[in-house]
């Protein structure tokens, strides 16, 4: 699919974030077609450009950088000097959209709040991501990942009771931070587009893994606010009954979802479980015994034999699959979400694709990352900078 056939095609993003969140949403956006200039310290750029991920680095660079800055441009410039300053805010006045990350209260005292921005480009959309809103006691703490997920009560649902808060092993206050910019920027460029009207758009790593956690909120928050109850086997979610889990199999894993116990203790042979198959209430209440008889029988046979068994029967079930094992299945083969994208260096290295198809086609990028200041003599001559 070339730009031209993307829905954003035409949209100019000016990116003045960095880490993830920001250039999460700086990214789906140049996936639809938005063509995103990168703004960059001339001395180190974007922090995530050393940020290890295990131990890989491509061209001096972290892979993590190249990974969610594929396909954009880098403009250098000194935020300190005047010079600088007053060319960002010509790029920014014949943009369409602009993304910020930095702490409350930096970029107002670098002049290009939102009020500021708004006072030379009506126009502009401008989306701001913080660790925890605007105001209140946690403002000026450190918005990072790991650090919004322990202030916001998801670690309790992961692992299993006795253990301890566990982390997501991904970002996932910054990546859905991130996804949840790019709809509240769509939405108002739809507004833009229809009125000329500008927008300023917020959201924050908090809101994200409060939103994240909607549906088991909303229980609590209604149950008489009782704390999750992970279970002590095989815990999958916290709030969902027995046989929801994954259980080990002679030689791997088997996860099974929602699947009606009295079906699952015929096709498995399981008498044991046959006084709670008339006590629904016991699914959720006794939920570790019924996993256990479940697990012991699980773990007497191979995982290819049990799918074999309970697929046919329309049981929810899969085999969990290593890293390996998945990228070399021909379900995700089908779907070509990996690119060959090219490093300014000559490199090749291989990033995964936009996750959304229009009219059909999923969008290629070209390029990786771009070098700190890329594109500087380019963008300077095309806006007269």
């Amino acid at each position: 699919m070339t730009s031209a056939a993307l829905p954003l095609d035409g949209i100019l993003v000016i990116d003045l974030s960095q880490f993830l969140a920001g250039p999460y949403a700086s990214l789906r956006l140049q996936d639809l077609g938005a063509r995103v200039i990168k703004i960059e310290r001339p001395d180190g750029g974007d922090l995530t450009r050393g940020l290890y991920l295990s131990d890989t680095m491509i061209d001096g660079e972290s892979t993590i950088f190249h990974a969610i800055n594929r396909g954009k441009e880098s403009l250098s410039l000194n935020l300190k000097h005047h010079a600088d300053l007053s060319a960002l805010k010509k790029l920014i006045s014949r943009a369409d959209i602009v993304i910020q990350n930095f702490r409350p209260g930096v970029i107002e005292r670098l002049g290009l709040g939102y009020d500021d921005v708004k006072a030379f480009a009506p126009q502009v959309i401008y989306g701001s991501i913080s660790g925890y809103g605007d105001e209140g006691p946690w403002v000026h703490l450190p918005g990072q990942d790991l650090l919004a997920q322990a202030r916001s009560g998801v670690m309790w649902l992961n692992g299993h009771e006795g253990e301890g808060p566990v982390p997501f092993g991904l970002a996932v206050a910054d990546m859905f931070a991130g996804a949840n910019m790019a709809q509240g920027l769509l939405a108002a460029l739809v507004r833009q587009k229809m009125t000329g009207v500008g927008a300023h758009v917020e959201t924050s790593l908090l809101e994200a893994m409060v939103d994240f956690q909607f549906e088991v909120l909303a229980t609590h928050m209604n149950n008489g606010a009782r704390p999750p109850e992970r279970s002590a086997y095989r815990s999958a979610h916290v709030g969902l009954s027995a046989p929801y889990g994954v259980y080990p199999t002679a030689d791997g894993y088997l996860a099974i979802a929602m699947t009606p116990l009295a079906r699952l203790a015929d096709l498995l042979q399981l008498p044991d479980l046959a006084p709670y198959l008339d006590a629904p209430e016991t699914w959720f209440k006794d939920r570790d015994r019924i996993k256990k008889i479940i697990g012991a029988r699980l773990a007497s046979a191979e995982t290819d034999r049990w799918l074999s068994l309970l697929q046919p029967h329309d049981i929810w079930c899969a085999k969990v699959l290593n890293w390996s094992e998945f990228l070399a299945e021909p379900a995700f083969e089908r779907l070509d979400m990996v690119q060959d994208v090219g490093l300014s260096s000559g490199r090749q290295m291989q990033l995964t694709r936009s996750p959304i198809r229009v009219d059909g086609a999923r969008a290629q990028s070209s390029s990786a990352a771009p070098s700190i200041g890329e594109h500087n003599h380019q963008i300077r001559s095309e806006f007269d900078l």
